[in-house]
């Protein structure tokens, strides 16, 4: 099961507060240290879409946009098997896809360890606009899949 309110409610705070500053102020998440994360993290692009990456003070982490609407973490706790949460395979990257505080969503690599998450303002950007982009789908690939999900939805736009 992922746990929802204390990540969501730092990414949101985070969202809402980083237009603020030049560096975007996050944690790193628990496994951020976990070499696969440093493959991720230099494969990450300098842009999704329009939104410039910025400089964060956390490890294996990246934020977009100013004032911030993507935010990209590795490391974060791997997701279980779950029927709460909608699964999508986008770019052969399984997401458990979290729109409970729409229109910011959180979106969680299934079948990864370490697993990656990404949180989208979509108000600013779309989902399957970040969660398409080849680098960061590049990324997250070099993290061999051990499962997959069973069955994949689209992503709402």
């Amino acid at each position: 099961m992922l746990r929802r309110s204390a990540p969501i409610a730092g990414a949101l705070l985070l969202l809402a507060l980083s237009g603020c500053s030049s560096t975007v102020a996050l944690e790193p998440a628990q496994d951020a240290n976990n070499p696969a994360c440093a493959e991720v993290s230099v494969r990450l692009p300098d842009a999704i879409g329009d939104l410039p990456r910025r400089w964060t003070d956390a490890q294996a982490t990246a934020a977009y946009g100013d004032p911030t609407a993507v935010i990209v973490a590795c490391g974060v706790e791997v997701p279980g098997p779950t029927a709460e949460l909608q699964c999508v395979t986008l770019d052969g990257v399984d997401w458990l896809v979290d729109d409970t505080l729409r229109p910011k969503m959180r979106m969680t690599s299934y079948g990864r360890d370490p697993a990656v998450q990404v949180f989208v303002d979509t108000e600013v950007i779309g989902a399957n606009e970040v969660l398409t982009n080849s680098s960061l789908v590049g990324g997250v690939r070099t993290i061999p899949a051990t499962s997959k999900c069973i069955a994949p939805d689209e992503l709402p736009e």
